[in-house]
């Protein structure tokens, strides 16, 4: 399925499309929950905390990944950040370079990423972890691959979007589930429910009844007093673009209008043309995310140009109890130097 093809039926509860598709969701389900059941994880000679979801598209992950970040370089980490590089064409373990590399090369997350953290994209997440290793990172990062079980995992954080939740609940392709939910679960050391919104109480109830620590965030847009009576055209090649816009109007600018795009979406020269004419007819300020701008540099001419001439607008996300980021490491540092022992590890 193409990363801009999320159908809308996976976020509607009771869907008959759900239904009708849910024998083939559960054979696909079968095979996944037996793929990431896997033991056979290799162990590195630095502590990894991944950061996934339990569904496929948006959910606050790089965000996350970001605050984490900050943390654990407070602390004397070199932090480095291990991504698949979704939507990008190089698929061998790379370093992200800012002066080489665009979003066609390693997908737009790896550019946020890599503006302030060494960042490797691999498929292969043990060889993409070992370049990081290489590169003096004595911290490891997974932007995603909670399913993959390669790499072997000292703390894995799922991060559920307080709006939009588990969707249906179906695993792929009735729904949006990667694998179906209690395996998963099992897998998972904390949910991080991102935002606000009641579609995430599903996920938080299934996870205290599993015993699982739930923490909760709020989403803070850095400077955004600047924005505030501004009238807007806001796009956005989100998972859910709306969001964004939502998000725009909470802060006081007015959202004009608003074009939608489908996630990880390459602009092309003509679509870049347009929002630059409808945003001068219409004497409105252009109004993008961090991803979609990242997305856009260095893609071309017009690209450039629309990037130019648009506020970017910068996320981030605050947890609401203090001690949540010194619980999640203590345990992974617990869980590191339990593991630890010569002749287990590589790098």
């Amino acid at each position: 399925m193409a990363l801009d093809e999320a159908p809308p039926f996976w976020w509607t509860k009771n869907s008959w499309q759900g239904y009708a598709l849910s024998p083939v969701s559960y054979v696909y389900g079968r095979i996944a929950a037996k793929r990431m059941n896997m033991s056979a994880a290799v162990k590195v000679s630095v502590p990894v905390i991944c950061v996934g979801n339990f569904v496929v598209g948006g959910a606050g992950k790089t965000p996350t990944v970001h605050m984490l970040a900050k943390y654990a370089r407070a602390q004397g980490f070199k932090v480095g950040i291990l991504s698949r590089g979704l939507g990008g064409a190089i698929t061998t373990p790379t370093v992200v370079k800012l002066d080489k590399h665009n979003a066609h090369d390693v997908g737009d997350e790896a550019l946020l990423h890599a503006e302030d953290l060494t960042t490797v994209i691999s498929t292969n997440r043990v060889a993409g972890a070992e370049l990081l290793i290489k590169q003096n990172c004595t911290l490891i990062l997974m932007d995603d691959g909670f399913q993959n079980p390669a790499l072997h995992k000292d703390f894995c954080l799922v991060v559920v979007d307080a709006k939009r939740g588990l969707g249906n609940g179906f695993s792929m392709p009735g729904g949006p589930m990667r694998v179906p939910f209690k395996h998963q679960l099992v897998q998972t050391d904390a949910v991080f429910i991102t935002g606000k919104g009641d579609g995430g109480d599903l996920a938080i109830r299934k996870a205290a009844r599993g015993g699982k620590p739930i923490f909760h965030s709020t989403v803070e847009v850095t400077g955004r007093t600047k924005y505030k009576g501004q009238q807007a055209l806001a796009y956005a090649g989100i998972a859910d673009p709306s969001k964004f816009f939502d998000t725009l109007e909470e802060i006081g600018v007015d959202v004009k209008a608003s074009q939608s795009f489908g996630d990880h979406h390459v602009f092309t020269e003509e679509e870049c043309g347009d929002l630059i004419d409808r945003s001068k007819q219409q004497k409105l300020q252009l109004f993008t995310t961090e991803k979609d701008a990242a997305r856009l540099k260095n893609m071309g001419e017009a690209q450039n140009k629309v990037r130019e001439l648009s506020e970017i607008v910068r996320i981030v996300l605050k947890p609401e109890d203090p001690a949540m980021l010194r619980r999640i490491f203590d345990k992974a540092m617990k869980r590191f130097k339990e593991r630890k022992t010569p002749d287990a590890l590589i790098g």
